[in-house]
């Protein structure tokens, strides 16, 4: 069988201290290396080909600590350009063993503007409850000056189609590694969500959704925990 796994990173600096990070580089907190080991744990069985991560080092963390669980290989930065990409490469027999890791900036989280850096309960008495829910849960309304869920998808959707579902036609295994909202609008894009229905898809951190390529589509198969699949933890 074929899978694409999804993982939003562990719990980030930020996350804790309750503040809108966006594009912030922001790494992982003490919890959140937990959550993206305990998510390692969950996937130690999985075999993974390639992954895709974005360029922010709370989701490279996450998908470096959850195969430092996995026997499928080395996780390796491919770097596509310049210098880097001569240096980089790994030569003869040896390049068997690695596993490579392809990040980009489509993948990265929303960007909110004028919001990054803000306290979420200062937002609220700032602009309002409801206005600072239909900032973080719709799908065409964005922060001052940041992207709205919409502008996530148009990139991270084209990123899938042409970069993440060929791997799968292929019969390979892919982990991605990102965030909230750039992974909210993958799942709408996957499930075919409505507009009303993305409002109340909330990824949780470091627990791995988990979906089944067959026949061209992708099945869901829940969320993967200490008791087996749940389908349920996306509602908030």
């Amino acid at each position: 069988m074929t899978y694409l796994v999804l993982v939003r990173h562990g719990e980030s600096l930020w996350n804790k201290m309750n503040l809108f990070t966006g594009w912030v580089d922001v790494p992982l907190s003490e919890k959140g290396i937990e959550e993206a080991l305990k998510a390692g744990e969950l996937l130690k069985d999985y075999r993974f080909d390639v992954i895709f991560t974005s360029e922010l080092v709370r989701a490279i963390q996450t998908a470096m600590l959850v195969m430092s669980k996995n026997s499928s290989g080395v996780p390796k930065i491919e770097h596509e350009s310049g210098k880097m990409e001569e240096w980089g490469r790994v030569y003869g027999e040896h390049g068997k063993r690695y596993i490579p890791v392809y990040k980009s900036w489509q993948l990265n989280e929303r960007y909110y503007g004028k919001l990054q850096g803000w306290n979420k309960n200062y937002a609220r008495k700032v602009f309002g409850a409801e206005q600072v829910h239909l900032w973080r849960r719709s799908y065409d309304i964005a922060p001052p000056e940041g992207e709205s869920l919409k502008d996530t998808a148009a990139r991270t959707i084209p990123y899938l189609e042409e970069k993440i579902f060929p791997e799968l036609e292929k019969g390979r295994n892919v982990l991605v590694s990102a965030h909230g909202n750039s992974l909210r609008s993958v799942v709408m894009h996957i499930e075919r969500l409505t507009k009303e229905e993305i409002l109340k898809l909330n990824l949780p951190t470091g627990i791995p959704l988990i979906y089944e390529y067959k026949g061209g589509e992708l099945v869901r198969l829940g969320y993967l925990t200490e008791k087996g699949f749940d389908n349920d933890l996306h509602l908030d």
